[in-house]
């Protein structure tokens, strides 16, 4: 079971953050970046799984700039909503917040980040526009297509679902044919949101390959 601290990101904006911590010494520390609905009970279930696997975890509360200790279902009108917030959300400001999480979760040693939907998206820019990540591992980023030529500065693995309505296969292409090298790509029989157990779009067997995949990913990199 976590807890939510506060951090300080380095314009002075106090957000919250949901951390969870392992049973014993941390294999490294990561950032858990949430999807359009918050740091809500599901990502705080991701973060504990993610601790029980020995990472010090810290999510930040993305949208604490716009309405503090917002959470959402995964609703019609929860999903209206996040698109709303995500709209009025500037990227430069998110990744302050995500930069935040990020000496956090450094007491732990290396800091990964893994994200999911608006987080996979701003995993990857964490990872070509944030210094100081070993990993990242993003999860169905929408609008991948647009940043794809940008160079991460640490190995990346990144899951997409082969029917995902948000996420063309060409933009995982585009990712394909920047990176010849660096970039680590598996497209699952799955939707958009396969991940997450509280959504129509759930895949179990998709979901549970892509988090082996990831958990020895960060292992082998922060370790």
């Amino acid at each position: 079971m976590g807890e939510m601290i506060k951090l300080k990101a380095s314009d002075g904006f106090e957000l919250s953050a949901y951390v969870a911590r392992p049973a014993g010494k941390p294999v490294g520390g990561l950032v858990l970046i949430q999807e359009i609905f918050g740091v809500n009970g599901h990502i705080r279930r991701v973060a504990d799984g993610y601790a029980a696997d020995g990472f010090l975890v810290v999510a930040p509360a993305l949208f604490d700039r716009i309405q503090p200790g917002l959470e959402m279902g995964y609703g019609q009108e929860d999903i209206q909503r996040g698109i709303e917030l995500k709209g009025r959300s500037a990227t430069d400001a998110a990744l302050l917040d995500v930069a935040a999480a990020q000496i956090k979760a450094a007491e732990a040693g290396k800091v990964g980040v893994v994200g999911y939907c608006w987080g996979g998206f701003l995993t990857w820019l964490s990872a070509t526009r944030l210094p100081g990540f070993s990993a990242a591992v993003s999860y169905y980023g929408g609008g991948i297509g647009t940043v794809a030529t940008e160079t991460p500065t640490c190995p990346v693995l990144m899951h997409f679902g082969e029917t995902d309505h948000a996420i063309p296969l060409s933009d995982v292409d585009k990712v394909r044919a920047a990176h010849a090298s660096g970039v680590e790509i598996h497209v699952y029989p799955a939707g958009h949101g396969f991940n997450c157990d509280e959504r129509g779009s759930h895949s179990p067997e998709s979901a549970r390959l892509a988090r082996e995949r990831s958990v020895a990913f960060l292992t082998r990199h922060l370790g």
